[in-house]
């Protein structure tokens, strides 16, 4: 018996096995989109890498010309003047000590965290829980920074961070099905452009392996890695 519904079979049935152009496949998991929401639309990238080796790590952020379409609740640890600094930039939870507390009992409230150097000591202790879900303040993505205020306006416009995961894989989002064709491809073009520019140089031979892009209930489209290099021409 089938583990997809009629309409996730009907959607599948439009896709080819082939690879497909970035831009085709873009718009082909806009077209195969059908719940009824407004679907995200992302791309997952095997990259040939081992972050079992820092030196092979790759994590960075790109700011999407279009933004993602929503916007993103942040949290930024901060104290003092920061404060007032954070909450004029449109931060939707600032505090210290209390709000780690509200973590540690489970609240996950937020979509991205900022805090300013002097509050590393309070997040620090927040590692395993804000890590693996890919929160955790860091100061090669410009979450740790004193600047709190361009922190928060660049994650408000939409800047999207991506990290690989242990397997290898970076999964991103870069837009919503609504954005149509043109707004998808200009997105998705600067994210796939920013992760090989992150290609650290210790990773040897193929770097983007292979890549898949999909709506989030719709069928995973595979596109030719080999013409990613110029997506973004």
């Amino acid at each position: 018996m089938s583990k997809h519904g009629k309409k996730y079979r009907s959607s599948a049935a439009k896709v080819e096995p082939r690879l497909y152009l970035l831009a085709d496949a873009i718009k082909l998991a806009a077209e195969t989109a059908y719940a009824k929401f407004d679907e995200t639309v992302e791309i997952a990238m095997r990259l040939g890498v081992d972050p079992k080796h820092a030196d092979q790590m790759v994590r960075g952020t790109v700011l999407l010309p279009h933004g993602l379409g929503r916007t993103a609740r942040v949290l930024v640890f901060a104290q003092g003047e920061k404060i007032k600094e954070a909450e004029e930039a449109g931060a939707d939870y600032v505090g210290g000590e209390e709000l780690a507390k509200k973590i540690e009992g489970g609240w996950l409230d937020f979509d991205s965290v900022v805090a300013t150097p002097d509050m590393m000591r309070v997040v620090g202790r927040l590692g395993k829980v804000l890590g693996p879900r890919g929160l955790m303040p860091n100061p090669k993505t410009g979450t740790v920074t004193p600047d709190v205020k361009r922190a928060v306006e660049e994650i408000k416009a939409g800047k999207v961070e991506f990290r690989v995961d242990k397997t290898g894989i970076i999964h991103a989002p870069f837009g919503k099905r609504s954005f149509g064709a043109e707004k998808l491809q200009e997105n998705a073009a600067a994210l796939v452009a920013a992760v090989i520019k992150a290609k650290p140089p210790a990773a040897k031979g193929k770097y983007v392996k292979s890549a898949t892009v999909s709506s989030t209930m719709g069928p995973g489209i595979r596109v030719d890695e080999n013409a990613l290099a110029g997506a973004e021409e």
